[in-house]
C-alpha cells in the first residue's frame, strides 16, 4: 500500500523527516518496506528559470538558428543559440541553465552544458514543453505570460510537487489503516505516546448543501444482510474533464492514473478516507431507481474492463429498474460509469458484506481497490460522511449542484464492541507493568472509550471500524503496539522452565530420521500441498476421492494433493532444468483424501534418488544411483527405529507410480513402497533420467515406534567365525526367504547373514541362479569349536535343501 507523505500531512501537521516517520510507522506495526521519491515532473524542473528575451538575431552561420540574449536575473544576460521558429524578442521563456539535468521521453538524463553551435557560444537552452516533460509538443519554445518575474524557478510557475511515498506492507487484519486518514490516526497515537500531541484534522463537510431536488432517486435494498448500509446522492450539471493539477499529483504519487475529475474525486476519497465510492451516469439509470439484489444465475454481464462475465446467484448487484449496473463492491458495468458526455451523476457510498465481496471477487478473478477494502471491512459509520465530502469535492472541481437529499439506508446501527480489560492480564501478557494512566492514555488515542472503571480493570467500547479488536487479548496487543515493543525492558533474570517432551512424540522421531538422512547426504525439501486438476486426474487412483478447494487461488492450485511423490518430482524437474542432476532428497508432508463422506489426511516420508552417487572425480568413475542404494537407506532407518517383522511383497497390480519395486508391510498394515518411477510419468514432468522413490507411511512408523526400547549388551569377549555357502537355487527364491529360514533354524549362534555374490548365466541350468552367502557365528560365553560350527552349518544346509531344493555348489 502506497502512502503519500504530503497527503498524510493534510491530516497531521507533521514536521518530521520522512525517514523518522517511517521508523515510527514500522514500530506501530505499519511496516514501511521502502520510501520512494516522487516528482510530478521528472527532475522537478531544477535549474530551469523564467527568462526574458532581450535580443533575438539571425545566426550568421545557420539559416534556422538564432542568437538570443536572455535575462534570467543575473548580472549579465546569457547568450543562447536557439533553433525554435517561434522565439522572438520580448518573450518570457523557460531557460535551462548550465548544469541542469533534463530527461528525454525514455527517462534518460542529459545535462545542459556550455557549448558552441556553428561557431557561436551558447550558455543554456530555451525549452519546449516536451523537453521539460510538461507536454508532448515540440513545435516551438514555451512562451509564458508576462506576469512572471525574471529568475522565478519554473517549479513555482507550474506547481511542481515533490513527495516521499511510503510503501507499507499492510497486514490483512489492519482494515482500519487502508487509507491516508487511517494511517494518520495510527501515527497520531504513536506520536502522543512519544510525547508529541497533534490534532487529527478531519475533512470538513460543512459546505455540503442541497441546491435543489430536481433528480430524485429511489433506493430498494432487497438483501439487507449483505447490505447493512447504502447511501447515495445526485449531482446535476457537472462538466467532466481533467482534474486540477493538485489532485492529479496526489493520485500519481501513489501510482493511480488520473482519468477525469469525477472519477479522480472518488479515488481521492477512497485512498484518503478508505471509503470506496461509485459514480453512475444518472441519465442511464432506467426508472430513476436503484435496486440492490442478488443476480439471477447465469446472467451475462459485461464489466468496465470489457469482459463478459457469467453471474452467480450469490453475486450481489446494483441494478436499475430493468438491468444490472454494477457488481456490488467489486467492479462497475460497461455502460454505468461516467463519460465525457455525462451531465448528471448518482454517487453511491455503501457498506457491503466482506465475505460476499470476497467470494464474488474470487469467483470472477477481479481485484480492485474497492474490493480490497470491502473484503477486509470498512468503517460503516463513514459511508454518509464520505459521500458528502466527495459531493462537495465534485462540486468544486467539476461544477454542478447537489440535486437530491442524501438517501441513507441504515436500518440497524452497528454497535461498538464491548470488551473488559483486566489490568492483571495486561501485566501478564506484556511481561511488564504499565501505569494505569498510560494505558488509559493509549486507549484514548486509539478512540477506544472507557465505559467503566473498577479496581480490577476497564470496561471498554471499541469503535466498530476496528474489526480486528474484539477480545481482551486484541486490546492488550494494541496497548503494547502503541507503547512500543522496544520500550519493554529485558529482565536481568532468566527464568527457564524445562518442558517435558515425549521421546516418542512425532517431532522427536522425525528429528532422529531427518538427522540420519542429512548425515547420509540427503537434503530436505518442502513443497506446496496444492496441486493441479491434471495431477489428480492423470496420476492418481480414484480422482473422486481428491479434496477440491472451494475457492482456489488458480486453476493450477485447485486440489489438495493425494500423493506426496509427485511434489518431489516437480522439485527434481526444476533442478534438472538448472543443470542439477545428482539429487538426494527427502520430505515430510501430508496427503489428503475424501473418503466415505469424511476428509482425511495422512503424513508420509518420501525419499528420492536420481543421477550419480557422487560427483565426477579422476580417482573414481561416475556411478549411477541404484535401487539397492535407496533400499539400504530405508532399511537403515527401519533398523535405527527398531522396526522388526517387516515383510516385502510385490507391488499392487494397478500401481501408477513405479515400473518395478516392492512394498513393505508389518502384518496387514502397509508400511511403504519403493521402486523405479515409470518412464511415462517422468516424461510428463520433463525428467529424462531414472528416479528412485521410497514412499513411507509416517503415521504407521510412529505407531510402531511407540514404546520401543533400545536393547544393548557388552562387546563379546569371544571371537566370531565366518563360513560361506554357495547355493544353486530356483529363480523365484529370494535372499529374504533364505534370510528368514536361516534365523529360524539357528537362533542362538547366528549373528549376521550376507549375500555377497549372485551369478546367473549359460553355465547354470535354465531357471536357476547361484547365491553366495556368508554366515557369521558367535557364542557370547565361550569360543566355538569346529564341531559346533560344522553342526550349525549342516543344519542350515539341510534347511535350505528341504525348503528350497537348494544344492551346494
Amino acid at each position: 500500500m502506497k502512502i503519500s507523505y504530503n497527503w498524510l500531512k493534510q491530516y497531521l501537521k507533521l514536521d518530521l523527516p520522512a525517514e523518522d516517520t517511517a521508523v515510527i510507522l514500522t514500530d506501530l506495526g505499519l511496516e514501511v518496506e521502502g520510501i520512494e521519491h516522487f516528482e510530478s515532473v521528472k527532475g522537478a524542473l531544477k535549474g530551469v528559470v523564467v527568462g526574458h528575451v532581450l535580443e533575438c538575431e539571425k545566426h550568421p552561420n545557420a539559416d534556422k538558428l538564432k542568437i538570443t540574449k536572455v535575462d534570467i536575473g543575473g548580472d549579465v544576460p546569457l547568450q543562447i543559440v536557439c533553433g525554435a521558429p517561434n522565439v522572438a524578442q520580448g518573450q518570457k521563456v523557460l531557460v535551462a541553465t548550465i548544469g541542469t539535468v533534463l530527461y528525454d521521453k525514455d527517462d534518460k538524463p542529459f545535462e545542459i552544458k556550455k557549448g558552441k553551435i556553428r561557431g557561436e557560444e551558447s550558455f543554456g537552452m530555451i525549452c519546449a514543453e516536451d523537453e521539460l516533460r510538461l507536454g508532448e509538443s515540440h513545435d516551438g519554445i514555451m512562451v509564458l505570460d508576462d506576469k512572471y518575474e525574471v529568475g522565478t524557478p519554473a517549479s513555482k510557475v507550474f506547481e511542481v510537487e515533490t513527495d516521499e511515498v511510503f510503501e507499507i506492507g499492510l497486514t490483512p487484519n489492519r482494515a482500519d489503516a487502508m487509507s491516508h486518514y487511517g494511517v494518520a490516526r495510527d501515527l497520531r497515537a504513536g506520536l502522543i505516546q512519544r510525547g508529541t500531541s497533534l490534532e487529527l484534522i478531519t475533512p470538513s463537510v460543512t459546505k455540503f448543501h442541497i441546491d435543489n431536488r430536481s433528480i430524485k432517486m429511489d433506493i430498494e435494498v432487497q438483501n439487507k444482510k449483505l447490505v447493512p448500509r447504502y447511501t447515495g446522492v445526485t449531482i446535476s450539471n457537472v462538466r467532466v474533464g481533467e482534474s486540477p493539477m493538485w489532485l492529479q499529483n496526489k493520485l500519481k504519487a501513489i501510482g493511480i492514473t488520473p482519468k477525469n475529475n469525477v472519477v479522480d474525486a472518488t479515488n481521492y476519497v477512497l485512498h484518503g478516507m478508505g471509503q470506496p465510492l461509485h459514480a453512475f451516469d444518472a441519465d442511464h439509470i432506467i426508472g430513476r431507481k436503484i435496486v440492490v439484489k442478488n443476480a439471477e444465475e447465469g446472467t451475462k454481464f459485461k464489466t468496465l474492463d470489457g469482459v463478459e462475465r457469467i453471474l452467480s446467484a450469490e453475486d450481489l448487484m446494483i441494478c436499475d429498474a430493468e438491468k444490472p449496473l454494477c457488481i456490488a463492491g467489486v467492479l462497475g458495468g460497461e455502460n454505468s460509469g461516467v463519460t465525457p458526455f455525462t451531465r448528471n451523476i448518482f454517487l453511491e457510498s455503501a457498506y457491503f458484506n466482506p465475505v460476499s465481496v470476497r467470494k464474488t471477487a474470487k469467483r470472477h478473478a477481479i481485484n480492485t481497490d474497492a474490493s480490497y477494502r470491502f473484503e477486509r471491512g470498512i468503517n460503516i459509520e463513514d459511508c454518509k460522511y464520505a459521500l458528502m465530502y466527495a459531493a462537495v469535492l465534485i462540486e468544486n472541481i467539476a461544477g454542478g449542484v447537489i440535486s437530491s437529499d442524501v438517501i441513507d439506508f441504515y436500518p440497524k446501527k452497528q454497535e461498538d464492541f464491548q470488551v473488559f480489560l483486566a489490568f492483571e492480564n495486561v501485566d501478564k501478557l506484556i511481561g511488564q507493568k504499565i501505569s494505569r494512566d498510560t494505558i488509559k492514555s493509549i486507549l484514548h488515542s486509539l478512540d477506544i472509550k472507557v465505559n467503566s472503571l473498577t479496581e480490577r480493570g476497564l470496561g471498554l467500547l471499541v469503535p466498530s471500524y476496528r474489526v480486528d479488536v474484539q477480545r481482551e487479548a486484541d486490546v492488550i496487543e494494541e496497548i503494547l503496539r502503541i507503547y512500543g515493543y522496544n520500550s519493554i525492558d529485558i529482565s536481568e533474570k532468566v527464568n527457564a522452565t524445562m518442558a517435558h517432551s515425549d521421546k516418542y512424540a512425532d517431532h522427536n522421531i522425525q528429528n532422529v530420521v531427518a538427522e540420519q538422512l542429512v548425515a547420509q547426504g540427503f537434503l530436505e525439501i518442502m513443497t506446496n500441498s496444492l496441486v493441479s486438476e491434471k495431477e489428480i486426474t492423470t496420476y492418481t487412483e480414484n480422482p473422486q476421492q481428491a479434496v477440491k478447494l472451494l475457492n482456489p487461488l488458480s486453476s493450477d492450485l485447485g486440489y489438495m494433493r493425494k500423493n506426496l511423490v509427485f511434489s518431489g518430482l516437480e522439485v527434481i524437474a526444476y533442478n534438472n532444468n538448472r543443470k542439477r542432476s545428482d539429487l538426494k532428497l527427502f520430505e515430510f508432508g501430508k496427503n489428503y483424501h475424501y473418503l466415505d463422506g469424511n476428509y482425511n489426511e495422512d503424513k508420509h516420508l518420501a525419499l528420492y534418488l536420481t543421477g550419480n552417487t557422487h560427483p565426477e572425480h579422476w580417482g573414481s568413475p561416475a556411478q549411477k544411483v541404484s535401487f539397492f542404494q535407496l533400499k539400504g537407506v530405508v532399511e537403515s532407518l527401519f533398523e535405527r527405529l527398531g522396526l522388526k517383522e517387516i515383510v516385502t511383497l510385490p507391488l499392487e497390480a494397478n500401481e501408477v507410480v513405479y515400473s518395478e519395486g516392492f512394498r513393505w508391510q508389518i502384518g496387514e498394515t502397509l508400511l511403504g513402497t519403493i521402486g523405479v518411477v515409470k518412464t511415462k510419468v517422468l516424461k510428463e514432468f520433463g525428467i529424462k533420467q531414472e528416479v528412485l522413490v521410497a514412499d513411507l507411511n509416517w503415521e504407521v512408523i510412529v505407531a510402531q515406534v511407540q514404546g520401543h526400547k533400545v536393547v544393548y549388551k557388552e562387546i563379546p569377549k569371544y571371537p566370531e567365525v565366518r563360513r560361506d555357502l554357495a547355493l544353486l537355487l530356483d529363480d523365484k527364491v529370494t535372499f529374504a526367504d533364505l534370510y528368514k529360514v536361516a534365523y529360524t533354524t539357528e537362533k542362538d549362534l547366528l549373528q549376521r547373514v550376507n549375500l555377497f555374490d549372485v551369478y546367473q548365466g549359460d553355465k547354470l541350468p535354465e531357471g536357476k541362479k547361484s547365491y553366495a552367502l556368508s554366515f557369521v557365528l558367535q557364542d557370547d560365553n565361550k569360543t566355538l569349536t569346529d564341531k559346533q560350527i560344522d553342526k550349525t552349518m549342516q543344519r542350515l544346509q539341510d534347511a535350505f535343501e528341504k525348503q528350497f531344493g537348494a544344492a551346494i555348489r
